[in-house]
């Protein structure tokens, strides 16, 4: 992939959304762009992982217990979703897979890259920790109205659920 490619993939994302266009092209130099197609895990469940992810094209799905019988798709995330956000700033393991849903492309960052930029500009790694703090705000939100939503649900139906 050309550094201009690289660049406008991450202009059109969250995380370049306070970037200055010098910050973005320095960010765009670390980043890396993965075609996946179908069926392609890019995280195994219970393993570690450095990398933050964005999608960019495709959907992806965060799948637990994939390849059994088990399987349960978690959740599904399409172009400007983040996937693995805390895991890059805390380095726990992944909960869960991620799998390719169809076609698509991923850029991938990894939490070493990101703060190798942190003595040369550490406003644009500071501006990149306020994206993924927005993002996982926004999911954070969305989690808490879900679970008002089950509880009034439950509440109505007198606990027969």
């Amino acid at each position: 992939m050309t550094t201009d490619e690289r660049y406008a993939t991450l202009r059109g994302t969250r995380l370049a959304t306070e970037l200055t266009d010098e910050q973005c092209r320095r960010l765009a130099d670390l980043i890396v762009l993965t075609d996946v197609a179908e069926g392609d895990v890019l995280v195994r469940e219970g393993t570690s992982d450095n990398h933050l992810y964005v999608v960019t094209k495709g959907v992806m799905g965060v799948v637990k217990n994939h390849g059994t019988e088990e399987a349960v798709t978690l959740n599904t995330l399409s172009a400007g979703d983040f996937s693995g956000e805390l895991g890059f700033l805390d380095g726990m393991e992944r909960y869960a897979s991620l799998v390719a849903l169809s076609d698509g492309r991923v850029i991938g960052i990894t939490r070493e890259r990101l703060e190798s930029l942190l003595p040369s500009d550490p406003q644009l790694v500071y501006r990149v920790m306020r994206a993924i703090v927005r993002v996982t705000h926004l999911i954070q939100r969305r989690l808490a109205m879900q679970q008002t939503e089950l509880s009034n649900y439950i509440y109505k139906q007198h606990g027969k659920y």
